[in-house]
């Protein structure tokens, strides 16, 4: 434990050990990656195996760096009945940037390696592009409101060239993870909000609905995650310097049912119904993190 250090000390520290963590294993990716590069399918599955067990291999790293760094208690509820071969959507609140170090904290080996989508255009960011295309990252193309109004013809086609890219997790199990509030929670927000929840804002379905129309015929389960902080959501460069120190998480998993598929664009009844969906799924997160700061 490093914990006995100066907080600025054990902030600096934690990210030179992530960095040289993240170095590390990225470097490894890119022979593969370009092995991956051959039209093969058998060799481009092989591949891909391959690259999501070297990105596990970071989990485990980025787990040893909280062990060394950070004196924390950790209180999961759920989770037990999980499968790394399965295909999953995890749907969290947000809270922080330490959320994601949270999420693959917890389901390591539980569940297939984390993924999330991404726009068409970060494909050509130097080197991140490069490595989400390696870990098979799922990059969605949508076209704006005035864009299908002068294109009428265009309409569907962004959800079936998603689609398309997603064949490939038909093969590979693949965790998809939606932050659905679309940004970290704050009491700012939350007012200008004006959202009815005590400790959440308010959940946008249309996302969720996106990763359904282009994958519930491949995802199995949603798993629906709460995080509760019991010392209060902290900054990212808080959370290095080790000043968060218990962690609850409640996982439920879900079944993906009929009632979760429908045209979100088109279809008034369907959109309000997945609003209600994910608007009682946000009741139960709110009643559960309402209950710990009433108890702790």
């Amino acid at each position: 434990m490093l914990n006995f250090l100066p907080e600025p000390v054990l902030g600096t520290l934690t990210i030179i050990l992530y960095v040289i963590n993240t170095f590390f294993w990225g470097t490894l990716l890119f022979p593969t990656t370009l092995l991956k590069i051959v039209p093969i399918k058998r060799l481009r599955i092989f591949c891909s195996r391959v690259l999501d067990a070297t990105a596990n291999n970071w989990i485990l790293c980025s787990n040893g760096i909280l062990r060394l760094t950070k004196k924390m208690y950790w209180e999961v509820h759920g989770g037990e009945n999980l499968d790394p071969n399965d295909w999953y959507l995890v749907i969290p609140n947000h809270q922080t940037w330490a959320d994601i170090l949270v999420l693959v904290r917890i389901f390591y080996k539980k569940i297939p390696f984390p993924k999330f989508f991404m726009k068409k255009e970060l494909i050509w960011v130097p080197f991140i592009g490069v490595g989400c295309w390696a870990l098979d990252y799922p990059f969605m193309k949508r076209y704006s409101k005035e864009f299908l109004e002068k294109n009428p013809h265009m309409k569907g086609k962004d959800i079936e060239i998603t689609r398309k890219a997603c064949e490939k997790y038909r093969d590979i199990p693949v965790s998809i993870i939606n932050f659905v509030e679309g940004t970290r929670f704050s009491a700012e927000k939350q007012i200008r909000q004006k959202s009815p929840f005590r400790h959440l804002l308010k959940p946008k379905a249309g996302g969720m609905a996106f990763v359904l129309s282009t994958m519930g015929d491949i995802l199995n389960h949603i798993l629906s995650v709460t995080i509760y902080y019991v010392d209060g959501a902290k900054t990212f460069w808080q959370f290095l310097c080790s000043k968060v120190s218990r962690v609850i998480i409640w996982v439920e998993k879900l079944t993906i049912t009929e009632e979760l598929f429908g045209n979100y664009e088109e279809d008034p009844e369907f959109r309000k119904r997945m609003q209600e969906w994910i608007n009682k799924l946000w009741e139960e997160k709110d009643t559960l993190l309402e209950g710990a700061s009433r108890q702790l």
